[in-house]
């Protein structure tokens, strides 16, 4: 995938660890593009993800503060079914303007819902954003001419991960900064599971205020360290500390609304109806509480879409489903820091 961006900020440094093999992307599904476009002054990004023909899709919200448009009418409760795009972006609230990028792409190309107006379309693009306002200048965030060029980026192949496109300013273990602790990289990360006929995968954007677990093992991978650099300070535990001490003794805690969140996207092959895909959401949404510890805390505004391309009409158990797409989520989750590159302040996990 091309990324339109100048060189990291950051180099890969001396003794890093190799490449983190693929573990497939979420275009494994069939009939979606990706593709990203990265500002490496500050750094932040966005990341638009296309579809051939409308998806089905559903929603999950359990965070407290979610930075979103349009996604509330993937509710059950809404008569919309179908997207055409989906664009997570950085800067924060103001970051999801950048979705007129993309519903400009598309009507370009008379992609959208039929308005009964002459010659014209009207493209369903849901929004998404991180906060990545603190990583260099915020004032430099992406806009509508950024995502256009992250739509002629996408393509059907392999999704580039790290420290790109949406994920290019995300970072982990933030709430204890002012602390003397500081936290690490985030990014994007992608994984797929392929089963007969059946294609689970997801796309993340890692911008979480916990510490991020290798869930098969249990152990952290990234996030809040301790104030020496010399290992994990485990933010759970250091929360448990604040409760056994008088409330004003505690130090400052970094918890407030739409500072962090985690944005995921979840897509299978198998034709499902919006119903069933919030369904799918909510299980899949699990697996993030696996790889997230603490996970939906007071300043993280988690959300989970899930789409499906409905190229596959395979009957599969719903259940079955959302087990796998669980842990594909989760394996996502812990892509996203071991394929990021460190910035000034916020270290990388191959950096360590």
């Amino acid at each position: 995938m091309t990324i339109l961006a100048a060189t990291p900020i950051i180099a890969a440094t001396a003794g890093q660890s190799a490449p983190v093999p693929s573990a497939g992307s979420l275009t494994d599904i069939g009939g979606v593009r990706v593709g990203h476009f990265t500002d490496t002054r500050r750094p932040t990004g966005c990341t638009a993800i296309l579809f051939d023909n409308p998806a089905t899709a559903g929603v999950d919200y359990d965070g407290s503060a979610p930075g979103e448009s349009l996604g509330v009418m993937l509710q059950p409760v809404s008569p919309l079914d179908h997207i055409h795009g989906v664009l997570l972006a950085g800067g924060g609230p103001m970051g999801l303007g950048a979705t007129a990028g993309v519903v400009r792409f598309l009507e370009e190309r008379r992609v959208g819902y039929d308005w009964g107006v002459p010659n014209v379309r009207v493209p369903i693009v849901v929004g998404a954003v991180i906060d990545d306002l603190a990583i260099g200048d915020g004032r430099i965030r992406v806009g509508p001419d950024e995502a256009h060029r992250a739509c002629e980026a996408a393509t059907n192949g392999a999704v580039t991960e790290g420290s790109v496109g949406a994920g290019a300013g995300a970072t982990v273990g933030k709430m204890f900064v002012a602390r003397g602790m500081p936290g690490m990289k985030g990014g994007i990360g992608t994984a797929s599971a392929r089963l007969g006929d059946v294609v689970i995968a997801s796309l993340v954007v890692v911008n979480s205020a916990g510490d991020i677990l290798d869930w098969r093992h249990g152990t952290i991978v990234a996030g809040a360290r301790t104030a020496d650099g010399r290992g994990f300070a485990q933010s759970a535990d250091v929360l448990r500390h604040d409760l056994g001490v008088a409330p004003a003794a505690n130090a400052p805690l970094a918890d407030d609304p739409l500072r962090a969140t985690l944005l995921a996207v979840v897509g299978t092959n198998v034709t499902l109806t919006k119903l069933q895909l919030t369904k799918l959401a909510m299980m899949a949404n699990t697996g993030a509480a696996r790889a997230i510890n603490p996970y939906h805390t007071q300043g993280d505004g988690d959300q989970i879409i899930a789409v499906s391309t409905g190229l596959s009409n395979v009957s599969v158990s719903l259940t079955a489903l959302g087990a796998i797409a669980a842990e594909v989520l989760a394996d996502a989750i812990v892509r996203a820091v071991r394929t990021a590159t460190g910035v000034a302040g916020w270290t990388a996990v191959r950096d360590l």
